[in-house]
Parts: C-alpha cells; sequence; structure tokens
C-alpha cells in the first residue's frame, strides 16, 4: 500500500437518486450521459460512474475530482450541458454528499442542492 495521503485535494460527489424508468435510465446513463460526459475530457475529472441497483429503483452517481476547482469545472459545463434537463427526466435525486476540502464557491454551489459536507 502507498504512503497515507493525508492532505488531498481530491473531491467526491456522491449522489443519490430514486430512478423513474429503470429501463430507460439504464440505457441513458451509458449511451447518452456517461458518454457525453466522456467527450468533454474535462482533464482534471477522475471518474464518473453511474451505479443502479439490482432492482433499478435506485442509482447512485459517483464523480471524483483532482480538487475543488475541477469539480467546479464538471458542475459549470453539467450547468450548460443537456444533460442537466435529461438527468432530472430520468431521476429524482434525494441526497448528495461532498467529500474533501471544497473551496467557498463549491460549498456555496453545492449548498443549494443540499450537500452535505
Amino acid at each position: 500500500m502507498a504512503e497515507l495521503n493525508a492532505h488531498s485535494d481530491r473531491m467526491v460527489l456522491i449522489f443519490s437518486c430514486n430512478v423513474k424508468d429503470a429501463s430507460k435510465f439504464e440505457v441513458w446513463s451509458k449511451d447518452r450521459a456517461s458518454k457525453y460526459v466522456h467527450g468533454l475530457n474535462e482533464k482534471n475529472s477522475i471518474s464518473y460512474e453511474w451505479r443502479i441497483s439490482e432492482d433499478g429503483a435506485t442509482a447512485t452517481l459517483i464523480e471524483s475530482f483532482v480538487n475543488s476547482d475541477a469539480m467546479m469545472v464538471r458542475l459549470t459545463n453539467h450547468a450548460a450541458s443537456p444533460i442537466a434537463t435529461e438527468v432530472m427526466e430520468q431521476v429524482e435525486i434525494t441526497g448528495l454528499l461532498c467529500l474533501g476540502n471544497a473551496k467557498q464557491d463549491a460549498i456555496d454551489t453545492l449548498a443549494a442542492w443540499g450537500a452535505v459536507f
């Protein structure tokens, strides 16, 4: 194992969601959302991963970033994208957990969504 990373700037967002239509969501998350985000080439984004429950009723989106600034690039890009509207057609966001040392601009943005830090 590597040394303890006690001073990481890494940020992680975990969105908990209720899925509206499991079959549509599975196609959308793989063929639309993930491909769209990957195509943005956000160099300081580490991952964008949807996890769907076995029964298809809930989903979790886990995103990770090099730092708070990279997270804000992702959030800004999301707000300007067609995915922002589409995601609300697919899921109801029931929770948002933000892990890491978020800067104030990120705290302000995510607090408006009810994030827990």
